[in-house]
């Protein structure tokens, strides 16, 4: 099913990729202000194509791109590769090393309903057009997406390990996380990627807006070519892939912060709750992570005054009138954005992707931080979600509520880019493509 394609990468020239570290930065959807100011007084920061500024940040980004091209900053790689790429990362509480490990391509941008490339969220509009801006300026893909392909036999990951003997680098990054980059240039070996991958489906596991502004574009340049192939370089994405059967996967939570919602009452949205959840006050709200933990339907809320644990009452799943099929029903996030967050906190389902009164915070620590500052009004501290329910979604045809998932660790930009100008993005004879 999914078509990929080795890339013939741009990389910083071998003098400055002696300091990869220092080039690298955060995907453009997770870097914080502070990090962008940091990041933007290093002329070379691979930020400035990744999430340029200015008045008209996707010409900078072109005008960039055109200068380290004719100073050599950047030079493409004389042939093409798939590039193997390790993630090396603990979590906290624990000593455990995991290796997310995963290789980098060009795959064909397939329309949502071919089922080849499958969504799990939404998508936000303004977003997909900033991404789409910048690409479209650029013709070049800055940082991979992250797809999750499934192989239960791990066919690849030997021709990985004995990739990653002689790697081109190795950093730790922004999470503290190392992360290792070598390449495949033997034609046999990708030819064993091309052909795994051939019959399988990619469940986008990061970076829909990227892959959704890729989707756009593509959809422009074809309006525009009465000769279209389907061949053409704007016919392709990038994309680190990952083997949900590995046991490095990791989903972590990503909390909901309530503010400057008018009229907020904390005993109004309790006594609400009621109708719908079982309600136990907790003394110590540092502890709320902890006693939800592992629990269906359980959530924490902080607020200011008080801590409460919420279980959701038997029976309640059932009742939620969206026209969700049962496995969306049953997530954790859709009982909280149906229960707590419209029907008790009172903001309409449909203003859940738009409204300024939703915020999302990963960080436990920080959410009771931000309530206590009286920078929110309320946390709703909820669980991780599996690989199984991810699946399930993706299967069903539907979509998760924004934010759902925060797949750890997130690739970093900075290592490789993709060029979709078509006298750089060429055919490879040897592999028959």
């Amino acid at each position: 099913m999914a078509e990929i394609r080795p890339v013939r990468a741009w990389r910083y020239n071998r003098e400055l990729a002696k300091d990869i570290e220092s080039l690298t930065s955060p995907l453009f959807d997770v870097v914080s202000a502070k990090q962008r100011a940091a990041l933007y007084s290093n002329p070379l920061s691979s930020i400035h194509l990744s999430v340029p500024n200015g008045d008209n940040p996707e010409q900078n980004a072109k005008a960039t791109l055109e200068n380290w091209k004719q100073q050599g900053i950047i030079e493409q790689d004389p042939i093409p590769g798939i590039y193997v790429y390790y993630q090396y990362f603990s979590l906290p509480g624990s000593t455990k090393e995991y290796c997310r490990k995963g290789f980098i391509c060009n795959i064909h941008t397939y329309e949502w309903d071919e089922n080849i490339l499958l969504r799990h969220e939404n998508t936000m509009p303004h977003s997909v057009n900033d991404r789409k801006k910048i690409l479209a300026a650029t013709e070049l893909h800055v940082s991979p997406t992250h797809g999750l392909y499934t192989d239960p036999n791990h066919e690849l990951e030997a021709y990985m390990d004995e990739s990653m003997l002689a790697p081109i680098y190795e950093t730790e990054d922004y999470q503290g996380v190392r992360d290792v980059l070598s390449v495949i240039h033997d034609d046999n070996i990708i030819r064993k990627f091309l052909d795994l991958l051939r019959d399988k489906q990619v469940i986008l596991a990061d970076g829909h807006h990227r892959y959704a502004g890729s989707l756009s574009y593509k959809h422009e340049q074809v309006a525009e070519n009465n000769n279209h192939q389907g061949s053409e370089a704007y016919n392709y994405h990038f994309m680190y892939l990952t083997n949900t059967e590995a046991d490095d996967l990791r989903i972590l939570p990503t909390h909901r912060i309530i503010k400057n919602l008018p009229g907020f009452d904390m005993d109004s949205i309790i006594t609400k709750l009621a109708d719908f959840f079982d309600i136990k006050e907790v003394p110590e709200a540092s502890q709320l992570y902890d006693i939800i933990l592992g629990k269906s339907h359980t959530f924490g809320l902080v607020f200011k005054e008080k801590a409460f644990r919420i279980r959701l009452k038997e029976g309640y799943v059932q009742n939620i009138n969206w026209k969700f099929p049962d496995e969306i029903k049953e997530l954790d996030l859709t009982v909280m954005h149906y229960y707590i967050i419209e029907q008790a906190v009172g903001i309409p389902g449909k203003e859940h992707t738009t409204t300024p009164h939703i915020n999302f915070d990963r960080n436990f620590a920080d959410c009771l931080t931000r309530v206590y500052a009286e920078e929110a009004q309320l946390a709703i501290i909820t669980q991780d979600i599996s690989i199984d329910q991810v699946k399930k979604v993706c299967y069903s045809g539907f979509t998760m509520p924004q934010k759902s998932t925060y797949f750890y660790p997130k690739a970093i930009c900075g290592f490789l880019f993709s060029s979709i100008k078509e006298d750089e993005f060429q055919l490879y004879p040897n592999l028959g493509i």
